[in-house]
């Protein structure tokens, strides 16, 4: 043991640093040969475009908006004629039908009088007459609780609001991105509505798009924390009908899944190589010699991950995967080109 200690370790720990010098030495001197090409100019590696082919599938475009339970905005009711308020047909308070009598409106309109002469002595005598009277009566337009505002004997003039009438009813509304908008352009007539902690899914009729709040107009100012860009502001809202029988309140989160058609063996791309969104759009075709071209395809569907290609392609073809940014100018970015654009989306 002592032997080993005393001359076998120490003459390997010198083996071991005379292995390392020279390897040192030949590494300063003489360089490592880190080149696979015999010719330098020639890169080592090359970068592929991604390429998917076109592919046959089903397809269907869902629109998933998040909203909330909201009460029905009252009707007002106006009044049709400037006059008088002579009777109060209702209180407020009331629950009324659509159709019920709920103010009187009088006006009259002085005549003037009749003046004759006598042709024998010259004198003239002035005949008075009643005022012409034209009554109208407000009707509610639609059933629901009243409030009248107007009191008897006020006047009014034509549009004047008099009143309302609330309908009690409730509806689901949420607001639409632009790419959900483009998305619902030919609007079915009812959506899948989901209560949380409501009720199973149900069908909500009466569906309709309009215009976002004024104050949603333009860029929200926010931050996704996913993906570093604006979060883009609502161009639209979007509302139906909740029936009948269905047990909700007003506040309640809501889920909308509006379905806007399906297809069956479409031809089918992922939305990241299509520059465009509606109706129309371009792909950059990959053709036998390597090279690439753009094409003006048709588009259909999409569900958000894939677009329908209606024309310009075929089943088989080589598209690029992601559109080649060097030939399309981001009017978000100052005009330069070059690299390739990230996943875009149609919807």
């Amino acid at each position: 043991m002592g032997v080993t200690r005393r001359f076998i370790f120490p003459l390997l720990r010198i083996v071991l640093w005379a292995i390392i010098a020279a390897a040192l030495a030949r590494m300063a001197f003489a360089g490592s040969n880190v080149t696979s090409s015999d010719d330098p100019l020639k890169p080592s590696a090359e970068i592929v475009e991604p390429q998917v082919p076109v592919t046959t599938g089903s397809i269907t475009n869902t629109v998933t908006v998040t909203g909330s339970v909201v009460a029905d905005a009252a009707v007002p009711v106006k009044a049709t004629l400037a006059g008088t308020v002579t009777k109060l047909l209702a209180k407020s308070g009331d629950h009324v039908d659509a159709g019920a009598k709920l103010v009187e409106i009088t006006l009259e309109t002085p005549v003037e009088p009749t003046v004759t002469t006598d042709p024998a002595t010259g004198m003239q005598t002035s005949h008075e007459h009643a005022p012409t009277i034209k009554r109208e009566t407000v009707t509610a337009s639609i059933a629901g609780t009243v409030t009248l505002t107007a009191l008897k004997d006020q006047l009014v003039s034509v549009g004047d609001a008099i009143g309302s009438v609330a309908p009690g009813t409730l509806s689901v509304a949420g607001t639409l991105t632009p790419d959900q908008q483009y998305r619902l352009l030919q609007v079915p007539t009812e959506a899948s509505v989901t209560l949380k902690g409501g009720p199973a899914p149900f069908a909500c009729t009466g569906l309709r798009i309009g215009a976002a709040p004024a104050s949603d107009g333009g860029s929200s100012g926010q931050i996704d924390p996913a993906t570093g860009q604006p979060i883009t502001a609502a161009s639209g809202t979007l509302t139906c009908a909740i029936p009948a029988g269905v047990t909700a309140f007003a506040g309640l989160g809501a889920d909308l899944a509006v379905t806007n058609g399906s297809a069956e063996g479409a031809l089918v791309v992922p939305v990241t190589s299509v520059q465009g969104s509606v109706q129309t759009g371009n792909v950059w075709v990959v053709l036998p010699d390597g090279a690439t071209e753009q094409r003006a395809v048709g588009l259909g569907l999409t569900d958000g991950e894939q677009v329908q290609i209606t024309s310009g392609l075929a089943e088989g073809d080589l598209v690029l995967q992601f559109i080649p940014i060097g030939d399309v100018v981001d009017p978000n970015q100052d005009g330069s080109k070059g690299g390739f654009a990230g996943p875009t989306s149609v919807g």
